[in-house]
């Protein structure tokens, strides 16, 4: 590989990205990112999992630089273990966007980010979870839910599709809360303005780096805010449609090394 590389920062999704279903990242994948941080680039996760999900993923990357968790609430710098930054949901004005979109779709299904390094993922009763290692506490008594700081709320309707939920949500309390769809099973209420966007924007600041100087990957609509911040934003096969329509290109999926396709082409392999 050459050392040229046309970008300082590449910023990369997690999960359906960087991630195979088993959660692991391939040697390819690794390599290419290896390569490009040699030639001068770097790399920051960009994820919708708070920290506490996002930790051990880290670590076992050896990834020791800066990281934008809870979908740009929280900056962290994992080389550290510490939070740089963390913007918390109003539980007041959450309750209230919850009240209004139950009076217009019926009652939903809840769980909630606790904030901080150590916060709990809460899971409600109905809350359908993913298969997988991500550690959660499951509550029956409604206060429990509301007792500490969050970094968001995600809502599950019994027969609603995820793009209907999202997008009857969003005209319900556009103007409260904003409302993200972040994977399959995913619709999460966040406070207003927050987006991978502002997360990975504070980041760069802090590294020295400007929009005009960064690539994006990601797969799911919550992803489109960093693609219009970003100077190219690359959608993995396997996105979502919303996000391909936004996309500057379209590479291999996820389970077929789509960032190192990109990367390698980009470093002149």
């Amino acid at each position: 590989m050459s050392t040229a590389f046309p970008y300082r920062l590449v910023a990369t999704d997690l999960d359906g990205t960087l991630l195979r279903a088993d959660e692991s990242v391939s040697g390819r994948t690794r390599e290419a990112l290896a390569a490009v941080t040699a030639a001068g680039a770097a790399h920051i996760v960009v994820t919708g999992r708070a920290v506490p999900w996002t930790r051990h993923i880290l670590d076992d990357l050896g990834y020791e630089g800066i990281a934008v968790c809870g979908q740009g609430a929280q900056v962290y710098h994992a080389g550290e273990h510490r939070l740089l930054t963390s913007l918390t949901l109003d539980r007041q004005l959450a309750g209230l966007a919850l009240s209004k979109i139950e009076a217009e779709v019926g009652p939903l299904a809840l769980a909630a980010s606790r904030d901080g390094l150590e916060g709990e993922v809460l899971i409600g009763p109905g809350y359908r979870t993913q298969d997988g290692p991500l550690p959660y506490v499951p509550y029956e008594d409604p206060a429990e839910l509301w007792s500490a700081p969050l970094t968001k709320l995600y809502i599950q309707h019994p027969e609603m599709g995820d793009d209907e939920l999202t997008r009857v949500a969003r005209e319900t309390v556009g103007g409260l809360v904003d409302i993200v769809m972040a994977g399959p099973g995913i619709v999460e209420i966040v406070p207003l303005g927050l987006s991978k966007a502002t997360g990975l924007s504070l980041a760069a600041r802090r590294l020295g780096v400007k929009a005009a100087d960064t690539i994006a990957f990601g797969d799911m609509p919550n992803d489109i805010p960093m693609f219009g911040w970003a100077a190219r934003g690359v959608a993995m096969a396997n996105a979502h449609e919303e996000l391909k329509a936004v996309a500057d290109e379209v590479t291999e999926s996820n389970e077929e090394d789509g960032i190192a396709v990109v990367l390698e082409r980009l470093l002149g392999a």
